[in-house]
């Protein structure tokens, strides 16, 4: 039998291939860091190694140095997964018999096609075309699913589902589910029911604290017709679900700054992107929890190149400050017209966007980004509460939004969140 051995912290990738992997009659072990690795190479001698390229004790390099010590593993193919990484080093990578470096998000079809061709086994795969977006803010978690139900995809969900309750430590999980104009019929009843299963799962919500919005006649009978799903609400209006949720919340923070914050999160209509057809998770959360270190942090958000436009000096050194610590770079602007100036020039893996700015505002900046084809992830920034606001930043493409007065932790937790690819 054939003996694969994989190397990741986070247990997105880890786990779900380790599953895949079995069912077709491979033998897996996994390794939550470098040194754990070290030690399963050696035992195991596998035939192939995947290993993601962000590890602690023992760093990706230092494993595959140690593989290629021995006489007996150095030979051994290695899939190296990156979520970011130079020419420079995929060139360096090359000496340790690495066959394929696979930057996150990773296109689970053509991860796949490798495996299938070093290990000469074939895998059954879902194809069914699906986009799968997962936000948080607060307590409510908004899973949006557009295209159609993907089995690959809803296995995965159940890790990104973890992931953010603990990064955001959600102690009362509340779930809304946007199937944006799907329509299913009895053919998808069974991924329907894995979807819904996923969801109660992974979330541990009750069912009266979930809510399904749809305008799909199948969807509402399927859930109607299950007494496993009593309590689960299906409706067609975001706004009527949204203040069920939140009416049942801590009363400590503002009503209106809990709506604007969490509507932020939506994306009222689905947009067609056949690059989001693939699978894009990235996970870190272990089975048990520990707080944010500074470590953690570095690890993730080192050297990321962040753009803050905004007109308030405090707001730009607080978010500078912040991403100091933790080894980011980060270059201020005063406005939307000089950040546009710069932006054609130079790569950002992230912007702070303030909405009410003068000369070129941050709604301006949205359009005007949309209208060069410029696609960066963005964080909205801004003490409107009103929703029209709101919804005009989502035309544009906006998918996570803060409200000031702003704090280290939350900017860290949402940035790491954004910066997480989803599916």
């Amino acid at each position: 039998m054939k003996q694969v051995v994989i190397i990741d912290e986070s247990p997105l990738l880890r786990e779900y291939l380790r599953i895949k992997l079995s069912n077709a009659g491979l033998e897996v072990s996994v390794a939550i860091n470098g040194l754990d690795g070290i030690a399963k190479i050696r035992n195991n001698m596998p035939d192939l190694v995947i290993i993601d390229y962000h590890l602690s004790r023992q760093s990706c390099i230092e494993v595959l140095k140690e593989k290629k010590k021995n006489p007996n593993t150095a030979p051994i193919p290695v899939i190296v997964m990156a979520q970011k990484i130079d020419q420079k080093k995929i060139i360096e990578l090359v000496q340790y018999n690495v066959k394929k470096v696979f930057t996150k998000p990773i296109k689970i079809d053509a991860l796949f096609a490798t495996l299938s061709e070093l290990l000469q086994v074939q895998f059954d795969l879902d194809d069914t075309p699906s986009i799968v977006e997962v936000h948080v803010n607060d307590n409510i978690l908004f899973i949006e699913i557009a295209q159609g139900l993907n089995r690959e995809k809803l296995d995965l969900l159940r890790f990104k589902i973890l992931e953010l309750i603990d990064l955001y430590d959600i102690r009362v999980p509340k779930v809304i589910v946007m199937l944006s104009d799907m329509k299913l019929s009895f053919a998808d009843g069974t991924n329907l029911q894995k979807l819904l299963d996923t969801v109660i799962q992974a979330s541990r919500a009750k069912p009266r604290h979930i809510r399904i919005l749809t305008r799909d006649e199948f969807t509402k009978s399927f859930i109607s017709g299950r007494k496993e799903y009593d309590g689960i609400e299906v409706t067609t209006n975001l706004q009527y679900a949204l203040e069920g949720l939140l009416a049942e919340m801590n009363g400590s923070t503002e009503f209106g700054e809990k709506k604007a914050e969490i509507i932020s999160e939506k994306i009222l209509q689905a947009e067609t992107n056949t690059e989001s057809e693939s699978v894009m998770l990235k996970f870190g959360a272990e089975e048990t929890r520990k707080a944010l270190s500074i470590d953690d942090m570095r690890d993730r958000l080192e050297d990321m190149q962040i753009a803050t436009v905004d007109d308030d000096f405090v707001i730009q050194e607080l978010i500078k400050t912040t991403f100091e610590q933790v080894g980011a770079h980060v270059e201020p602007y005063p406005d939307g017209e000089s950040f546009l100036n710069a932006v054609g020039s130079k790569a950002y893996d992230l912007v702070f966007l303030d909405l009410l700015m003068p000369k070129v505002d941050g709604f301006k900046v949205l359009q005007e980004l949309k209208a060069r084809d410029i696609r960066l992830p963005i964080i909205v920034l801004s003490a409107v509460t009103q929703r029209e606001s709101v919804i005009r930043a989502f035309q544009a493409g906006v998918k996570s939004y803060l409200i000031k007065p702003l704090k280290p932790i939350e900017i860290v937790k949402k940035t790491m969140e954004v910066v997480r690819p989803n599916m």
